[in-house]
This record gives structure tokens, sequence and C-alpha cells, in this order.
């Protein structure tokens, strides 16, 4: 079964997190046939340098380079458009993927062909000492994900694997502030997809001090009440359920400070290592 690989890399990143990104997918059980980067507008020599390397390094590296930084929604639908084959694996490009991830993903796909979207759960990690200290566990089956889906996102999209024909019927990737992907899995739900969530740790995830604190603010407490009134325009959830979200949100992304978050999510949305 043939697979493309979707990342894109940004002027922020840091040139040996891509390194590492990168190399965990070209050290996999199984390759992609092609790994599709999306360079958002201008970055450093560095990350050049890392981009030439795999350019050589790995036969089927298809380079696209924006002139413009477009941010990550729509990066990531550039990316993606451009993946030649029927599935294709989202990576991150400050993340590490198991050795067998795909591997395992596409034992899935070949063990139910009407599975959509596999993903897994991730570990967190900080950079500095290199030790994880929570994971993000998600419920296995389409209905207990279909069910979490009305409280919370049901997948880690730097996990996933999906099938491209699948994406595009319920619309592609489109933007969405800071929730292109939760926006993804709610439509994809819509359109009679099929998920699963493999019950171990796909990728491990830096988490440093920012991490947290992007969850937070105006702005993204705005973005996230439209996507419950989506949920709750579409049947997904009833106006009880939006009404509770909403509070929960506010309460996590607004009232309290960024110093706070990362222990709220650690404690109560996450599960320590």
């Amino acid at each position: 079964m043939k697979f493309s690989v979707s990342i894109c890399v940004y002027y922020k990143d840091d040139p040996v997190y891509f390194n590492d990104a990168l190399k965990s997918i070209i050290k996999q059980t199984v390759l992609p046939a092609e790994i599709v980067l999306v360079i958002d507008g201008w970055v450093g020599d560095k990350i050049l340098k890392v981009v030439s390397y795999y350019e050589k390094e790995f036969e089927n590296f298809k380079v696209i380079k924006l002139k413009e930084n477009v941010g990550h929604g729509q990066a990531r639908k550039i990316c993606i458009d451009n993946c030649s084959y029927d599935f294709v694996a989202l990576m991150d490009s400050d993340d590490i993927s198991v050795e067998d991830r795909f591997e395992a993903q596409i034992q899935s796909f070949e063990n139910d062909g009407n599975l959509s979207v596999v993903g897994g759960w991730i570990d967190e990690f900080r950079s500095d000492d290199l030790v994880s200290f929570s994971k993000r566990i998600l419920p296995a089956n389409d209905s207990e994900i279909k069910q979490y889906m009305k409280y919370r996102c049901p997948m880690n999209q730097v996990t996933v694997m999906l099938k491209k024909v699948d994406l595009l019927k319920a619309g592609g990737y489109l933007d969405w502030h800071h929730e292109e992907d939760y926006y993804l899995w709610l439509r994809m739900h819509l359109s009679g997809c099929k998920f699963k969530n493999i019950q171990r740790i796909l990728v491990h995830v830096r988490a440093d001090d920012d991490y947290f604190s992007r969850r937070g603010g105006g702005a993204y407490f705005l973005s996230e009440t439209r996507l419950q009134k989506y949920m709750y325009s579409n049947g997904i959830i009833n106006f009880g359920q939006f009404i509770v979200n909403v509070i929960l949100r506010f309460f996590i992304q607004v009232v309290i400070p960024n110093s706070l978050r990362g222990f709220v999510y650690n404690f109560f949305l996450r599960r320590d290592l």
C-alpha cells in the first residue's frame, strides 16, 4: 500500500528538531512512497540545509516553496493537495514518529477497508531533558471516537493517516484558527467516515514553554466557540452540551493564566506517565 507523508516547515522551527522529525520518517519499518514538504515562506539557511540533505537522502522528496507565509491551515492544505497517493500520513516538523508507526497504520487499513482515518496516542516531552511527562490517550473504535468528539478533539492530528478521497469528500483540509484538525474530523464524521485510534503511542510530541499558552487567549476561545456552534447547528451536540463546552473552554482558555494552563491540561486532560 503506497502512501505519502505531508509535512510543513516554518521560519520559527528549530533545524535540529526538524532533522529529527524527518529522520523518524525515513527510519520507519515501512517507508512512504513520497514525502511532500511545504516550506511556508522564508526560512533560514539552516532549515534549507536540512531540506537539501533529505532531498539527496530520500528518493521521492517533493519540496514546495511558498513565496510568502500563509499559515498552518493553508500550508497543510497545499501540502495534502500535492500528495500523489491515496493514503496520506500527517507529520509535524518537530515531532518524532515511533519506528513502526506507518506499519501499524497500514495494517489497520488492510484489516478494515471501511476505515477513513487511523491515529493513535501521543506522549509529550520537553526538549531540554527529552523525558516524557504525559500522554494523550484517546478512544479506540469508531462509535467511542464519535461520542468523544462531542466534547474534545478525538484524534491526535500528528499521528493520523487518512484516505485522501474521504478527506476530499468532506471538503478537503480547510483553514480554521488553531482548529483545522477538529473541524476536519467533524466534517468527515458528517460525511459518514469511519475512525480508529491505535491504542499505543505513535508519535513523541515536543511540549515546550509555549505549548500550552498557544491553547489559550481570546482569539483561540472565539475560534473554539465558532466550532461549537458548527457542531450544534449540524446536530453533533445538543444545546446543553454546547453551553457546557463553551463555559469549560472559557475557563481554561480565557480565565486561567498561561502559567496555570499547563497544569490544568496535564492534571485534568492528560495522563501522567
